[in-house]
């Protein structure tokens, strides 16, 4: 664009172009940097957990049900690497019996007493970072967020930790759309979003990207993974 119409624009602002296209290519650069940077499994591998423990999320979005929707979709991810996952509605539940009825003091017991209680291997800690759609005057988006620790039960050691999103920008293509109609997409967007629960979908994608031995930096394949599917 910036040689197409450079005798067009001022040139202070031909220079603000070029200097904003060195800049996200750079961005770009350190973005791309730092996602091939491997993770560490020293800990990890050292310890080698069957069993996986997985807390009520902690929400930190304005959601309600944010809590909720992310711990239903993150089994699926871990069982399919390999690891016995306790059943969360199990684990609600006996929460609940003995009196802890919020994400925050769940993730708060000692691990020792998790490990006597529930006797898993290790614990997932999770934190929902964003959850919910975004209306932002030319576009919509539905956006999930979150990061997690998995922690050795047995003696306490941080065994993985990781992050990661999904959004429903990424499937969006605006690229000719005029500014009347990204307007009246971003609503209809916004509503479908809402109607649709898109976000619950987001948090299926957001898991599988955090929690698949087959994502860059995930965790480690299980005892249970089959060596044949193991990359």
């Amino acid at each position: 664009m910036i040689p197409l119409f450079s005798r067009l624009l001022p040139p202070a602002v031909v220079r603000v172009l070029r200097l904003g296209g060195a800049a996200a290519v750079l961005a770009a650069l350190t973005a791309c940097a730092h996602q091939a940077t491997p993770y560490d499994y020293t800990a990890f591998k050292a310890a080698k957990p069957a069993s996986v423990l997985i807390l009520p999320p902690v929400n930190d979005s304005p959601e309600v049900g944010a809590s909720y929707a992310v711990l239903s979709t993150l089994t699926q991810p871990l069982a399919e690497s390999g690891y016995y996952v306790l059943p969360v509605s199990l684990v609600d539940e006996t929460l609940r019996t003995n009196g802890v009825d919020n994400a925050v003091d769940a993730q708060a017991i000692d691990r020792a007493r998790l490990r006597d209680i529930f006797g898993a291997d290790a614990g997932l800690y999770v934190k929902v970072k964003r959850y919910g759609s975004t209306y932002k005057v030319i576009s919509s988006e539905a956006v999930v967020e979150m990061e997690a620790v998995l922690v050795d039960l047995r003696t306490g050691t941080q065994l993985w930790n990781g992050r990661a999103s999904a959004s429903t920008a990424e499937q969006q293509n605006n690229n000719n759309a005029g500014i009347v109609g990204l307007l009246v997409k971003a609503l209809v967007d916004q509503i479908a979003n809402n109607l649709s629960d898109k976000s619950y979908q987001m948090a299926g994608i957001a898991s599988a990207r955090l929690l698949s031995d087959q994502a860059t930096n995930g965790v480690l394949p299980g005892p249970r993974k089959p060596v044949s599917e193991r990359k």
